[in-house]
């Protein structure tokens, strides 16, 4: 018989990101869950250059190209060329996206209560400051 190991901590995780993928959807957030974290990237630090934001979100330029033509369109941010170099473009939130944000917020806090259920607030606040700390230390800048 094997020994009745638990999974690790990555392991466990993958397993909470899923079930946070899973219940969040565009008609909860009133954006795409990747749309909201690049959003709340944006927000929390600054505009960025499009080729930054795109490592940052391990997302393939042609699909970052698509996500950033529709968060435009809904005036969500906006692109220009950067004055420094002018191959490159910069992207900054619009206030429409902060709104976003705060709309998304709400959605977000529903799906915490469900994905955390069994954790009090207590909990709830020392798990997101080890998760905080645990991306301090993560390679690369993590959005």
């Amino acid at each position: 018989m094997g020994s009745t190991t638990k999974p690790g901590s990555m392991v466990l995780l993958t397993r909470l990101s899923r079930a946070v993928y899973r219940l969040s959807n565009e008609e909860l957030l009133g954006v795409r869950l990747k749309s909201y974290v690049l959003l709340c990237y944006l927000r929390d630090r600054g505009a960025a250059t499009q080729q930054a934001l795109g490592e940052k979100m391990m997302v393939d330029p042609n699909n970052l190209v698509l996500m950033l033509n529709e968060l435009e369109d809904l005036g969500y941010l906006v692109r220009r060329r950067d004055p420094d170099d002018r191959r490159r473009h910069i992207v900054e939130l619009t206030d429409e996206g902060r709104k976003a944000i705060e709309r998304a917020e709400a959605g977000m806090e529903s799906i915490e209560g469900e994905v955390l259920r069994s954790l009090d607030a207590g909990e709830r606040r020392q798990l997101r400051q080890l998760l905080d700390k645990a991306l301090e230390g993560a390679p690369g800048d993590t959005v």
